[in-house]
């Protein structure tokens, strides 16, 4: 995860995600930010181009070649309402997996950073891997010097289960909620909300 959100607004911000297909994520990886930003129907930004970016929706791009079932649980553009801006991506690194644990990914563009997004976007993916029965856990891996990210996740229920890490990643946190917690917050906040 990346993110640079430690100072939520007094405003929540509210995002939509619009799919990211495999040609958009192809495009992407290519380096192609107007043929990506066509194939999502949304105007990308830059960061949407980055070595990083790059490599990672190259990623997605082959899991979806090898798994067409996994395009709704993968990276998706966040739009930010009413405005539609596109300010980051995020979404699951792939659907549930035998155990019904799924992980989340989010990042914000650098110039939208700090401004309650990445609170919004992984609301959002909450909210949506509640929504599915089969999803048991939430599992979110942080480097541990990512301040931001680790902030956005406090409040959300996540408990930290252990570290992880290799060479080339790097070592991460890794920290779980269980979806029977989400579903029991969601209940508790309708009913307030009543």
């Amino acid at each position: 995860m990346n993110s640079e959100n430690s100072e939520p607004l007094s405003i929540p911000k509210h995002v939509r995600f619009v799919e990211l297909g495999e040609k958009a994520l192809r495009a992407l990886a290519n380096g192609d930010l107007a043929g990506g930003s066509a194939e999502a129907g949304v105007a990308l930004d830059e960061h949407f181009v980055g070595d990083r970016a790059r490599w990672i929706f190259g990623y997605r791009a082959d899991q979806l070649a090898k798994d067409p079932s996994a395009a709704p649980w993968i990276t998706r553009a966040a739009v930010s309402e009413p405005d539609g801006v596109v300010v980051g991506d995020a979404g699951f690194h792939g659907p549930p997996d035998e155990a019904g644990m799924v992980e989340v990914g989010f990042t914000v563009v650098p110039g939208y950073r700090r401004q309650g997004y990445a609170r919004a976007m992984l609301t959002a993916l909450l909210v949506r891997a509640a929504a599915e029965p089969e999803v048991r856990t939430v599992r979110a891996r942080i480097s541990p010097d990512n301040t931001a990210s680790l902030a956005t996740i406090s409040g959300f229920g996540f408990t930290r289960v252990g570290e992880q890490g290799n060479e080339h990643d790097g070592r991460f946190v890794v920290f779980e909620v269980p979806a029977d917690a989400i579903r029991a917050t969601q209940r508790l906040t309708a009913q307030a909300v009543r």
